[in-house]
């Protein structure tokens, strides 16, 4: 916390102290303006590009016409409540506080002989459109999604959340940065205990600046740094996370950031997509059976794939067909990891590749690590088969996070299954499922409503049930208010 500092009773001390703080000679983009009103010395210190011109023009004119008994006999209550006719107005009697504001974006107005500094909260960002996000897309539905700035994502909430007790608390996090972040939560249906262990962490949260914005907050919050399962869900759709505030979750909207973060988020939440909830329900609980399918699919067929080729006993004579009919040039298990660097390697060149040559890109891709790898004898036809399922399953994963994770625990399942054979892959997946019973989410078990088993809850996991149906909030959210 940085130590306060009162106004002095020279105007001019207060002048130089934030001229000096602020770096107005050294930053072309600090702009301080010395005026003159009401035979009053005044001063506005601003950020150009944070400031709307045209507001600061129109507030300029009116201080202007103002004489020096339009002050009288209270200057400052006279400027907020009659002689600068603008909504957000605020006040701050610390010079240290008054650096920090005007550094977020609004404009410091001191006046002499006050021993007050008026904030005139004029603030303007550059924003993109909110378009739909890519990571989600819907083929019904809004194609709106959150942006890069704090305030347009909490109106986005707002529009979707006209509950009377929604609650947006502002904090912000970083001694340097001074990040704005905004806790989000029904007061009426989340769990208080909750919502004061997260703003609780937050609060606690120490560095200088967040400059990957919730991706530094997750690592804070999150713990465990070296399981690369995630305890935290994202999303840029609105509809979302207005869909988990109404089940009593508590969200986290960081500025700088357009995706927002759903807490707690069990395991079962990163599986769930908004398409499931845009379509009928025997159509959506289709779509989450091939989800759900494909995903694991992704985890275990390869490292499986793998042990029967390798242990042709295992299998039974009618699928003897399984395995390479022709030996390539490498091992088998070398293919397969060479394969999933590849696909990595073609990843992160996808996203370094400007959009005008990915198609080029993909046909590359297709030809040399596709047909010539395999006329080579570098790779073999069954190889790339399987490897295309598992590609496919973690495509289909809707958290990115978790599909990261997937392949980890993927490559993990193939090393232990090349080296220990039939004990190594029933052990691997041992370990899997060990680690992520193991593991909470905010105090919650990661793996609910599996372990600990709720039936009803896990019917709605598994399947996509009518909304007249779901007239019950999640039981492991301890909602207040727990009937819909």
């Amino acid at each position: 916390m940085k130590e306060k500092q009162k106004l002095f009773s020279d105007h001019q001390k207060n002048i130089d102290y934030l001229h000096e703080q602020l770096g107005v000679d050294k930053s072309f983009d600090v702009i301080q303006l010395d005026l003159q009103y009401a035979g009053r010395k005044m001063s506005l210190f601003l950020i150009d590009g944070f400031v709307k011109d045209d507001i600061l023009h129109y507030l300029m004119e009116f201080l202007a016409y103002l004489e020096p008994e339009h002050l009288e006999p209270d200057p400052l209550e006279e400027l907020l409540k009659r002689s600068i006719p603008y909504i957000e107005l605020d006040k701050t009697d610390d010079l240290n506080d008054t650096v920090d504001k005007v550094l977020a974006g609004p404009t410091a107005l001191v006046v002499e002989g006050l021993d007050t500094v008026i904030l005139i909260d004029a603030r303007t960002y550059p924003v993109r459109a909110p378009g739909e996000p890519d990571l989600e897309r819907v083929t019904r539905g809004s194609r709106d999604g959150f942006v890069e700035t704090i305030v347009f994502n909490t109106a986005l909430t707002r529009r979707r959340v006209r509950d009377r007790t929604l609650r947006m608390e502002y904090m912000q996090i970083g001694r340097r940065s001074q990040t704005d972040i905004c806790v989000c939560y029904i007061e009426d249906i989340a769990d208080d205990k909750r919502v004061e262990h997260i703003k609780s962490v937050l609060e606690k949260i120490d560095t200088d600046a967040l400059p990957m914005a919730e991706k530094t907050v997750e690592e804070f919050l999150s713990g465990e740094h070296w399981n690369p399962y995630p305890k935290i869900r994202y999303t840029e759709r609105p509809d979302t996370a207005a869909a988990h505030l109404y089940e009593g979750h508590v969200l986290i909207i960081i500025d700088g950031s357009p995706s927002v973060m759903i807490t707690p988020a069990t395991y079962w939440h990163h599986l769930q997509h908004a398409e499931e909830y845009r379509q009928k329900p025997m159509v959506g609980a289709y779509l989450r059976f091939v989800r759900f399918f494909a995903i694991f699919a992704s985890i275990f067929v390869l490292p499986l794939y793998y042990l029967f080729s390798v242990n042709q006993e295992l299998l039974p004579e009618a699928w003897s067909f399984i395995g390479p009919a022709e030996a390539a040039a490498i091992p088998l298990i070398a293919q397969f990891l060479l394969a999933e660097i590849g696909i990595d390697m073609l990843k992160l060149a996808a996203i370094h590749t400007p959009s005008s040559l990915a198609t080029a890109l993909g046909l590359v891709a297709a030809i040399l690590i596709g047909q010539v790898a395999v006329e080579v004898g570098l790779f073999s036809n069954e190889v790339v088969l399987y490897l295309a399922i598992a590609a496919i399953g973690t495509f289909t994963t809707p958290s990115y996070e978790l599909s990261l994770a997937n392949r980890i625990m993927r490559i993990f399942l193939l090393i232990v299954t090349a080296t220990f054979g039939l004990a190594g892959y029933v052990i691997g997946i041992t370990v899997w499922l060990l680690n992520l019973v193991r593991m909470k989410t905010f105090h919650t078990p990661y793996f609910w409503p599996l372990l600990p088993f709720n039936a009803k809850a896990m019917r709605d996991v598994l399947v996509r049930s009518p909304m007249p149906l779901k007239n019950r909030r999640p039981a492991f959210l301890h909602p207040k208010d727990p009937d819909r």
